[in-house]
């Protein structure tokens, strides 16, 4: 039997609009030897439901788990709702509150009349009422309809659970629609996919195909399945746009059948008068990014036309912010400082070492300064962002001023996907200035131009030549090559000297040639010529050179499966940096072995404990016994996790090159053979090489580093915002 606990609800401490509740819960009965300690006793406990009250007797299903932060709770799977049995339990649920209008004599008198089944009689026909002396017909037809609702709310969820929804996903569905639901769902099932981020278009369509009289070319499917396959390919090719062909072919794989060009066409082309697709010079998009493009276009035509400002005191100012930090800025940085003060929209572009956090710690004391603010009123007018966390401690460390991702700046809740910072609610910031700009994309950064004012400052900094946002979109390159925004492209070297390898390399690369004596001339940068069966094997020798200097050192490969991916890698270099020992305590998650002091990388953000995509912490501790529990060790940041989250980080002595963006290492062993395939492509490699500081290894194959570098096709995507920018400046 299930473990349960029966009992009453007492209130919720947390809840959301989609129906998850954290709440307490007077337990009176239990199911499972770990509960009955719970027994008259208050217990915390969360999941999803469609209401509860306090007047209600609830079983919930679930189990006892430990929450890192909050202790023991218990998960409620499912749970059922008993209705009053006895005549005093009855009386009480009349006289509520629940029923307006009904007190506790008029309750009492009910069950008097109609007995312990009182409920049931009510539900079957309420004229049995007219029994009851002194009930007035406005109290009758309360009880009556109020009952009903309350019934049918629960009935509601079931029907849900009976098509195939899980209780999750029918509690999230009946708190979206509530009367509505089963009107939903008889009108056009695919609308949940459409209206709520957790129901998927596969989990509509499976259930839809399964009821009766369902027609696989039902035009509501045809048009979700268009709807479905633009999604699916903006997000993995971060294309905002597809050509009619592309949509089709992308349609008929999502339906797992063949339709008709006619079927199709007149879907779309009601999909287009809906306006869900737009349809624009024979490109399609979905309505939000067509949006997104428009806004960024029209915010980019503003600040371009607005009129300049310029202080006769700047010059002044900059030289004495130069004198602070003891630097001479050379002429680029120079025009980037004074353009971030005398434009309106500025981007400011440029590769590794050329001193574009240097502008970014300028900028910031000079606007200060020139502003005559305190340190408090400087971090209330100037918002220092990023797209990442570890990009974003970065600039913050340098700049000894707050910085912060985009999403915590607009307030971003991850149970609704929504931002508290939006066109209703504008942050009063006077800049911005956004590090790692490659890195957004378009949908991020429109919800941010929405949640600022429209004449805020905006300074965009980043590298033209890495990697792409892993959203949809190209912003820099499109902005860039708009050649319509103001830019100050940085070419002098800072980080390093002008002649280091690492830096020749990177240009080399992004200038599409490779001159392979380069290679082994210093001791910065060392290419190991090695077959692929023998790869791992020279990685190994490598990275035991620096067993003692891990924190500085990273292995960046193109991708995760295969017999040289990431995954394999992980598992060696574990015997290498941090060897089985009786020190050291173990646990097995997903067949994966974990044990303390191993170096790990989180994989999602977790606001609340201060750790975010991309933090590469090392493992603590670990209890592996009936409370599970590890302890990941984040530059000081202690962060607990149980088995619920164990799924958030991964080893991190090898990572992909896309989890490195915004982040440097002294040392990178860089892996390049033919077998990454499709993974070898020129903004790839320039992206790993320039995370390197000290010195780098490229491991492999000369030919698949030439091939690599000739590749500059794969990232190609379908954006159309340069255009949309040109025309709108153009206007």
């Amino acid at each position: 039997m299930a473990n349960y606990i029966k009992g009453n609800f007492k209130r919720a401490i947390y809840q959301t609009e989609k129906g998850y509740i954290v709440g307490l819960f007077k337990v009176k009965e239990v199911e499972g030897e770990d509960l009955e300690f719970y027994i008259n006793h208050t217990l915390t406990f969360t999941g999803y439901f469609h209401e509860l009250t306090e007047e209600d007797t609830y079983i919930f299903y679930g189990k006892l788990v430990e929450h890192e932060r909050y202790g023991e709770q218990f998960q409620v799977e499912s749970y059922e709702r008993v209705l009053p049995e006895e005549k005093d339990s009855i009386v009480e649920f009349l006289s509520s509150g629940l029923f307006k209008g009904i007190g506790d004599k008029t309750a009492q008198n009910i069950v008097d009349c109609l007995g312990k089944d009182t409920l049931n009689i009510i539900l079957e026909n309420p004229n049995n009422l007219l029994l009851v002396p002194s009930v007035t017909k406005k109290q009758i037809t309360t009880l009556h309809n109020t009952l009903v609702e309350y019934e049918s709310s629960y009935q509601t969820v079931l029907q849900l659970n009976d098509l195939g929804f899980t209780t999750k996903d029918s509690l999230i569905i009946y708190n979206k629609y509530k009367m509505k639901t089963t009107e939903v769902l008889e009108n056009n099932i695919y609308q949940l996919m459409e209206d709520i981020e957790e129901i998927t278009f596969k989990k509509v369509d499976a259930i839809f195909l399964k009821q009766e009289g369902s027609k696989r070319d039902d035009e509501r499917r045809i048009m979700a399945s268009i709807l479905y396959a633009m999604q699916e390919v903006c997000n993995l090719y971060g294309h905002s746009y597809l050509k009619k062909e592309e949509v089709f072919v992308y349609c008929v794989r999502s339906l797992g059948n063949s339709i008709g060009q006619n079927d199709f066409n007149s879907a779309l082309e009601r999909l287009i008068r809906e306006v869900k697709v737009v349809e624009k010079d024979e490109n399609y998009y979905l309505k939000e990014l067509y949006e997104a493009e428009m806004n960024i276009a029209s915010r980019c035509g503003y600040l371009m036309r607005k009129q300049d400002n310029y202080d006769k005191k700047l010059e002044k100012y900059l030289e004495e912010v130069g004198t602070t930090f003891q630097c001479h800025y050379n002429e680029q940085q120079l025009e980037a400082i004074r353009n971030s003060f005398t434009k309106n929209l500025l981007i400011v572009t440029g590769g590794p070492g050329t001193g574009k956090t240097t502008i970014i710690q300028a900028i910031c004391e000079l606007y200060k300064n020139m502003n005559r603010l305190s340190h408090q009123s400087l971090v209330e007018e100037i918002a220092l962002l990023a797209p990442t966390g570890r990009a974003s401690k970065r600039i913050s460390e340098f700049t000894l001023l707050p910085a912060v991702t985009i999403h915590r700046f607009l307030k971003w809740n991850k149970e609704n996907n929504k931002f508290a910072i939006n066109e209703f609610c504008k942050s009063d910031v006077k800049m911005v200035i956004i590090d790692e700009f490659s890195m957004v994309d378009t949908l991020l950064f429109d919800h941010l131009l929405k949640g600022i004012r429209y004449d805020t400052k905006i300074i965009l900094v980043g590298d033209y030549n890495q990697l792409p946002s892993v959203g949809t979109g190209q912003l820099l390159k499109d902005m860039i090559e708009s050649e319509k925004i103001n830019v100050v492209s940085l070419q002098e070297l800072y980080r390093q000297k002008e002649n280091s390898n690492i830096i020749s390399l990177a240009y080399q690369i992004n200038e599409d040639r490779l001159d392979t004596s380069i290679f082994n001339r210093q001791e910065d940068l060392t290419f190991i010529p090695v077959a692929s069966n023998r790869l791992k094997q020279e990685i190994i020798e490598v990275s035991s050179l620096y067993k003692k200097k891990l924190q500085s050192f990273q292995v960046l490969a193109p991708m995760y499966k295969t017999i040289n991916g990431i995954d394999l890698l992980n598992t060696s270099l574990q015997e290498v940096f941090n060897p089985k020992s009786k020190s050291k305590k173990e646990i097995i998650i997903n067949s994966v072995l974990f044990r303390e002091k191993d170096k790990v990388i989180q994989l999602t953000n977790m606001p609340d404990e201060n750790v975010f995509n991309g933090d590469i912490g090392y493992i603590e501790s670990i209890e592996n016994g009936t409370k599970k529990e590890i302890v990941i060790d984040f530059d000081g940041n202690l962060v607990r996790y149980t088995s619920a989250n164990f799924n958030k980080f991964k080893h991190a002595y090898a990572i992909s090159i896309h989890k490195s963006q915004g982040s440097e290492f002294d040392t990178v062993v860089l892996p390049i053979v033919k077998g990454y395939g499709k993974m070898l492509y020129r903004k790839l490699v320039y992206t790993a090489v320039t995370r390197c500081k000290k010195k780098l290894y490229l491991i492999g194959e000369i030919d698949a580093l030439e091939l690599a570098i000739k590749n500059n096709n794969t990232d190609i995507r379908q954006t159309s915002l340069k255009s949309r920018i040109i025309e709108n400046i153009n206007v």
